[in-house]
Order: structure tokens, then sequence, then C-alpha cells
């Protein structure tokens, strides 16, 4: 006999989009089932004991967008167990090493606190430059808080201008054009309008690509200008963790009255009549409702639907590219020193690169299916603030390298190269952080082919779809999906990285799949009752 379930919504994966969706349903009194084939809760917002005693993440560790959301404080995940230990300074970015171009100097250091981080790049970069970066966050701050709002709104096109439309129409000395032209242009051209220091541009063109795309791609401006907000609340790592903040959604679900099921995949979706009723998990179980939240790739979605997928769903191959980077898990005796600076270093992201030139020879590289002849790194040392992470005189520091390519150009084996690539990576950091070689002790390579394994990412991509001008808002994933309903198939609806608004650790998706859940149920509950009193 089927053991079969009976619920009001079933979610498809425990990554954080979809634990969200989960613990919005549940709150206003669904019962919902969160069915998730990996044994480990959180998909790419995950922590595992890598090593004895030592607590590693399995994906992001810096959280950035949800803080802005509003997701936490509306979830109250803080009575959950969620705790942040704010990421101030937020950014780092160390003085040239011996034979790079341009002078030697002080490191770069981003603040919450704006008078701190100008005065930072005064004595780095020069006053003309900190007065510049003054003006830009005072620019861009409503801009990005504009942004946030999209973000966490459908992207129909009229509510986009709703967000977008009081940004020109508050400052009457900025056009509708000049808004256009900086949200449409590159992000080299928007830092070098800005700003003059080389320096400068690179730590704020490398905090800006970790989206994906490199600066030199249109529709990338607004990927920098997110930095202003950063100066109101700054990144963040919850304490154990992050999977702490997947782990507090679960209890959340869970308190609610709804069920997370891990180790039991979806292995397809039940119709009947171009309707969802429910899903079937690896081990024979149904569980049937009326909705079904996919919180997982759409590709992996539209498998589930097989033969019942509607055109639209049937039809959708938006682009997954390939790959994204390679991440390295270190186990340390110390964290990562750089000449002249101290603990400030380590607080948030340490952005390894002083010349943009660096961030174009790599996607060049990637381009071309080669590995980067120069890495670019990106290092996290949030040991060195959260001792729950590593036992006493141990640290754990992640490195991320971006524009690796999941399909090399002669087809060489991921698996031999893994340890080369890593080696490569390790040096990019010592190179700035004298002695960090030296302090390794163990290495947990993710390369793409391991993060598709291990995360269940197509190609590698963290982004799941590519995150291109052509692929966002009302585009994502594809026009025709873009509204997280799928048309064809009632009962339906679609979350995670793959639709509006992309990649990061935001949830934005999976709560808008969740509103929209409950808006059609108060739509169908009063078309009833009218029907009913006829």
């Amino acid at each position: 006999m089927i053991p079969v379930d009976t619920c009001d919504a079933v979610v498809i994966g425990a990554g954080h989009n979809g634990l969200v969706a989960a613990a919005y349903l549940a709150r206003a009194g669904l019962h919902v089932a969160v069915v998730e084939a990996d044994e480990v809760l959180g998909g790419a917002v995950s922590t595992v004991e890598r090593w004895p005693g030592v607590r590693v993440d399995r994906g992001s560790s810096a959280h950035v967008m949800i803080r802005h959301s509003g997701i936490v404080e509306e979830l109250e995940l803080e009575r959950f167990g969620l705790r942040y230990v704010d990421c101030d300074p937020w950014g780092f970015a160390p003085a040239p090493v011996p034979g790079d171009p341009g002078p030697d100097g002080r490191p770069l250091v981003f603040s919450k606190d704006l008078d701190a981080t100008c005065a930072s790049i005064a004595a780095a970069c020069g006053d003309a430059d900190a007065a510049a970066y003054r003006r830009f966050v005072e620019v861009w701050r409503p801009r990005s808080r504009a942004v946030v709002a999209a973000f966490g709104d459908r992207p129909a096109p009229s509510r986009l201008v709703r967000h977008f439309w009081p940004i020109g129409s508050a400052r009457p000395r900025t056009s509708g054009g000049d808004i256009a032209v900086d949200f449409l242009g590159s992000g080299d051209s928007l830092l070098d309008r800005w700003f003059t220091s080389e320096r400068l541009k690179a730590a704020l063109a490398w905090f800006g690509a970790q989206s994906g795309p490199p600066m030199s791609e249109p529709g990338t401006a607004a990927m920098i200008g997110w930095a202003a907000l950063l100066h109101d609340v700054p990144p963040g790592h919850p304490v154990g963790g992050s999977g702490r903040l997947t782990e507090a959604l679960a209890a959340r679900v869970v308190a609610d009255g709804g069920g997370v099921h891990l180790g039991d995949a979806a292995v397809r979706l039940l119709t009947d009549g171009g309707r969802v009723t429910g899903v079937e998990t690896a081990s024979g179980r149904r569980f049937t409702a009326p909705v079904v939240v996919a919180a997982c790739h759409v590709g992996a979605t539209r498998a589930l639907a097989g033969d019942a997928a509607p055109p639209a769903l049937a039809a959708a191959d938006p682009p997954v590219g390939n790959g994204f980077g390679l991440v390295l898990r270190a186990l340390t005796d110390a964290p990562p020193s750089y000449p002249g600076a101290g603990a400030e270093s380590l607080q948030g992201l340490q952005l390894l690169c002083t010349d943009r030139a660096q961030l174009a020879r790599a996607h060049g590289d990637f381009l071309a299916g080669e590995l980067p002849r120069e890495p670019v790194p990106l290092a996290m040392s949030f040991s060195a603030s959260d001792p729950t992470l590593a036992p006493p005189g141990q640290h754990v520091v992640t490195v991320w390298g971006q524009w690796y390519p999941y399909a090399l150009a002669d087809g060489r084996d991921w698996d031999a190269l893994a340890d080369d690539a890593a080696a490569a990576l390790v040096a990019a950091v010592d190179r700035y952080a004298p002695g960090f070689a030296q302090s390794v002790q163990r290495l947990h390579v993710q390369t793409p082919v391991a993060l598709e394994r291990e995360l269940r990412l197509p190609r590698g991509n963290v982004m799941h779809v590519e995150m291109g001008l052509a692929s966002m808002f009302s585009l994502r994933p594809t026009p025709a999906l873009a509204g997280q309903r799928v048309p064809g198939l009632a009962g339906l609806y679609l979350a995670g990285a793959s639709v509006h608004p992309g990649g990061g650790v935001q949830g934005n998706s999976g709560r808008t799949a969740a509103r929209l859940v409950l808006g059609d149920r108060t739509r169908l509950g009063r078309l009833r009752r009218r029907a009913a009193r006829r």
C-alpha cells in the first residue's frame, strides 16, 4: 500500500527559498510538507562538520541580500536560533604587492561607518576619490533601495516602474534618461565616471562581479551600486555557519505544523486534468495537495513534470552557462595576515584584486574554456569572529575563485585538475597574505563539477541561470514563466534561484511564491462563496 499524506501545499527543495516559502505558508495556517533529496538541510545554504569539530559551509557564507529583504524579521527567525555577526568592516582590499602596477599604498577598508570608509579611501587613493565615494553612496543609496523593493516584488513591468520611477521624480536634476543610462550601462563605465583610482575601481568591480557577469557587461552598474546599502546594513554571517539560517527556517515551519522530509527526493509531479495534485517521492510516498511550490532548478521541475509539462515549461531552456567558480574550504592554523592590516581585514569580504585587468584576464580565460592563468580570489575568515566554527588555534578560511569553466576547451577531467587548480588559488591568496599557504592543514575543493554533484547545481552554476541582463526580471527564467505560476498546470508555482530575482541568499522568490499561493487561495475562496450565493 502506497503511503499517502494529505497536505495543503508541498514544497520541493529544502534550500533557503523553499523553506522561506514553506515558512510563510505554514504561518498562514496551511499544512505544508517540504521534500528534499539531500540528507543535509539547506542546499547551498548549509553547514556540515567537514572535519572533527570543524563546521564548514557547503555553499554561501556571507549573507547580504536577505538582510535587506525583511524576511528574517517577518518570520521572527531570531526566536528559532538565528543570530548574525555583522561583517563590519564588510570589505577589505589589500595594498598592491611589489611588482603590481601603480604605487604601493595602504589597504582599503569598507566599513558600515561611511566616514571611516571615506577616511580609508582618502588615505589609500586620495581626497578626491573619497569625496566622490561619499557622493556615490548618496546617489546610489535610494537607487539600490528601489532595487531591493523590486527584488521583493513580482517582476511585472508595471510593478518595476512603480519601484523605480520615484528615483527620478524625487531628484529633479536627475533625468529618467540619466538613470536609464546608469542602470543599463556597465559597471566599468560607472566606475570610470565616478572615480580615478584603479585600486578603488578594482575593489568595487570585484565586489559587484560576485553576482556573476563581469563588470564590462551592460546592466551591471546596479551590482556595484548595491555597495551603498552596506553602509546601512552590512553582510552578516550566522553564528555557527551559514546553515543556521535554513535550520531556523525549518524550525519555524515545524513550529507552525509543517514537516520537512530529508533524503526523500521528489521523482514525479502528480497531475490531473491540467493541474497538480501532489508529489511522489523516491521512497514511494505520495504527498497529495492542490499546491506544489517547486523550489529547485527549473530544469529539474521540467523533468518532474514529464509528459504533463505544459508548453511553457516543456520549452523552458534558459542559459545555464559554463560553470561559475571554484571554492576552497581550508582548515588553517591561522587566518590570513595582510601586511599593514589588522583584525579589520578579517571581518568581511577580502577582495584580493588591485587592478581590473586581473578580472578581465580571468574572464577571458573562462570564455576560452581555460583555467585562469592568474586566479582572482575572494577570501572569508569568519572563524576569526565566530569561535563556534573551529577549535581553538584553528580557523576556517573560504576562498572563492570566479570564472572557472565547467567544461574545459580541451576536454580535461576536473577531478584530475582539482589539486593543481586549488594550489594556484591558494598561491594567489598567499601573494597578498604571505604565509597563508603554509598555514593550510586540510583542504576541501569544490570544483564546478563537484558543486554540481554535491549541491545539485547544473554545470556548477550557483545562480542556476546566468545573471545577465537578458535573464533578469520579467525575462527570468523565461518570459512565459517569469510570473512564477506555470501556465497550463494550475497549482504549480516556481521558486529558487532560477526565477526572479535570481541567485544569492535572499529568499525573495520563496516569499513571492508564498504570496501568490495565498492570494490565489483567497481569490478562489471568494469565487466559491459568490457561486454558492447564486
